[in-house]
């Protein structure tokens, strides 16, 4: 029997959707009590669902499609044209399986002796200088590290150019006016910049390491057993790149958990299974993406609901990791929520649910929270600082999110564990 779906009275809501950002689909869910809504969003209908229920519906390939789904601006900024997120079916099998083919084991142990290096050195630099911007210091910090794991170790002369470029991509996507030019333009000179290593490598110009994932990118095979073009290579090579920097992110709000509850400090000393329940309640408690999106693949009926074919569908992502039907007192900061945590791939979604190899799952989250376990022992086990007076407010309609001081850090010492 259909239904007719809940829906928010009003001609346009786009302005809502900036004003209110990460609460957007959470509001509106909770004013009409229902975990799925139509409204409209750019002149036309789209529907907003959140809960695990809605992100398993989402995440159901037979029903959704990510093709032609998310707005031109965030292809353009964020993910690039033709990437593994606008694909679906054996495209994006088939590309799925070249980003999963680099998280390997020994290709992660390899990604996190170049964290634990770059820190070294960057704790190194900290400790000449009086106070630091923890997030810019992070951003130079990770991108180091991305590119020498691709493979391409950037020179130090080449770290704050690429740092910008890649940030962009995830600083802009939301913005208005030339915050958003500038991150587009800022991802056609670095989108030059990695294309013209594609070529080098396959011209044989340039010898990268064979299991490099530049070189492994440079030369995989499409569904029809070619080369991919080298422009959609470099759009999936910056597709390792810039998630990697984009976990600064977090390292801030690391930083922002460890000084709102000071408590967790001396769990996470104490107790070494603690780290990566506390990296995972800082995934779920603090904002990073608010929601995705994906078109309606062909009309279904879905609890009495009707879903047309084309409609523009968004699933909450914050509001599914603050969902009081999935998590217990979900504003408050628990680790211990994940001792025994028996959830599934559609309850808890930061970086996108359902499964890594076949289905939209972000392929990197399991390097984040690793990158983020090696980066919080630093902050907890290896150095002292101060945190002077700042604003360390943050805004629910900034996306990304970050507090406002940027976390800055003064005094950076040096733990003397002797």
């Amino acid at each position: 029997m259909e239904n007719q779906m809940p829906r928010e009275e009003g001609f346009d809501h786009s302005f809502g959707l900036l004003k209110e950002g990460y609460n957007f689909i959470k509001n509106r869910s909770e004013n009409l009590n229902s975990n799925v809504f139509e409204t409209r969003i750019l002149g036309k209908k789209a529907i907003c669902m959140t809960g695990e229920e809605a992100a398993a519906l989402f995440y159901d390939a037979t029903k959704f499609q990510r093709t032609d789904a998310a707005p031109n601006r965030i292809v353009q900024s964020l993910f690039g044209k033709d990437s593994v997120q606008t694909l679906d079916g054996e495209e994006h099998k088939n590309r799925k399986a070249l980003l999963m083919s680099v998280m390997h084991q020994e290709s992660i142990t390899n990604l996190l002796e170049i964290t634990s290096n770059q820190w070294e050195q960057s704790i190194d630099k900290w400790t000449k200088m009086e106070q630091i911007e923890l997030y810019e210091e992070v951003k130079e910090l990770l991108c180091k590290v991305a590119f020498k794991w691709i493979g391409a170790p950037l020179h130090e002369n080449e770290v704050k150019t690429m740092t910008k470029e890649l940030a962009a991509m995830f600083e802009s996507p939301a913005a208005i006016g030339p915050a958003h030019w500038m991150g587009r333009t800022l991802r056609n000179v670095i989108e030059k910049t990695v294309q013209q290593m594609i070529q080098d490598t396959r011209d044989k110009k340039v010898q990268y390491p064979k299991d490099s994932v530049l070189h492994k990118f440079a030369f995989h095979k499409d569904v029809d057993g070619q080369l991919l073009d080298a422009e959609t290579a470099t759009v999936e090579v910056i597709n390792m790149l810039r998630p990697i920097v984009a976990i600064a992110i977090y390292i801030n709000f690391t930083v922002l958990a460890l000084l709102q509850f000071p408590e967790q400090k001396e769990k996470l000393k104490n107790y070494p299974d603690y780290a990566k329940m506390f990296v995972q309640e800082v995934r779920r408690y603090y904002p990073f993406f608010p929601f995705v999106a994906a078109k309606v693949k062909s009309d279904f009926t879905w609890n009495g609901y009707d879903f047309k074919e084309g409609t523009l569908t968004l699933l909450d992502l914050y509001g599914t990791n603050h969902d009081p039907q999935i998590w217990d007192n979900p504003d408050e900061f628990q680790p211990e929520r994940f001792a025994n945590w028996e959830g599934t791939p559609f309850s808890f979604i930061p970086q996108g649910g359902g499964d890594y190899y076949l289905g939209h799952r972000c392929a990197g989250e399991g390097i984040t929270i690793d990158v983020m376990k090696v980066s919080l022992d630093y902050l907890v086990n290896k150095i002292e600082f101060n945190m002077p007076e700042q604003n360390l407010d943050f805004e629910m309609d900034d996306i990304p999110s970050i507090p406002k001081s940027k976390i800055v850090l003064s005094h950076v010492k040096r733990i003397n564990t002797q």
